[in-house]
């Protein structure tokens, strides 16, 4: 099968699904391969389409646990950069060794380890894995109009709200989103700042090819955080009312 027919058969399987992220980094009580493999077990009970993993050890063992199509990355910290979602060849390569069926990676304008830019890093992938899938990682539209250019087979929103230029922005960015998939050619993949239903509701109202949930699914100490901080939001809401109601 060449690489068009299977992109066509992956898009096919992942087209109007969710796609679960299950990744828990170093400084995570869940930080595990067995238990990431778990978790993406529970997500395909769940009726996940696809999982987001990270590391060639993850992968590993979550093959070993489900039947579902896997797009991997390898987050790694390079102290001459802020790239640290595949951020080198190095990562590239461990990851083919373990054959996701597509690779994610940051395709922000931000310089990579070493000051490579992604387009010189991207057109010596391409050549040293030809046939490979690739979802770029993108922050802004201009990113995503970018990742076309070069040849990325989907552009995923992933980065919205974590670099420099983006923090504080509200996320999903709706908006951004409906430029994206109305203005380019390349799939759009919706990741990012989805907690609630209605919200994957809405970002299905524009043709995405799928959408990513992580933290509101796979990461139980910042959903417990949540919860307890909707707690003293309440607590505080009613203080402020009885002071209200006094005067």
């Amino acid at each position: 099968m060449n690489k068009s027919e299977r992109k066509e058969q992956l898009f096919q399987k992942i087209r109007g699904g969710l796609i679960v992220s299950c990744q828990a980094l170093s400084t995570e009580p869940l930080f595990s391969s067995y238990i990431m493999a778990r978790m993406s077990f529970a997500a395909q009970e769940g009726g996940a389409v696809a999982i987001r993993a990270n590391s060639p050890s993850d992968i590993i063992e979550i093959k070993k646990q489900v039947d579902l199509p896997i797009i991997g990355l390898y987050k790694v910290d390079y102290p001459d950069s802020e790239v640290y979602i595949t951020p080198t060849m190095k990562e590239l390569d461990a990851l083919m060794d373990v054959n996701p069926d597509m690779i994610a990676m940051d395709a922000t304008n931000r310089l990579r380890p070493g000051g490579i830019k992604l387009e010189e890093f991207f057109a010596e992938v391409k050549q040293k894995y030809p046939d490979m899938l690739f979802m770029a990682d993108c922050s802004c539209f201009e990113d995503a109009r970018k990742a076309q250019e070069l040849g990325f087979d989907a552009a995923g929103t992933t980065m919205r709200g974590y670099t420099k230029e983006t923090r504080g922005i509200s996320i999903p960015d709706y908006e951004m989103l409906h430029r994206m998939t109305h203005e380019l050619k390349i799939e759009i993949i919706a990741e990012g700042g989805v907690w609630e239903t209605r919200q994957l509701q809405q970002v299905f109202n524009e043709p995405i090819l799928s959408a990513v949930i992580g933290t509101a699914i796979t990461r139980p100490r910042e959903i417990t955080k949540r919860f307890v901080q909707a707690i003293l939001d309440g607590r505080q809401e009613a203080e402020q009312r009885k002071i209200h109601e006094a005067y």
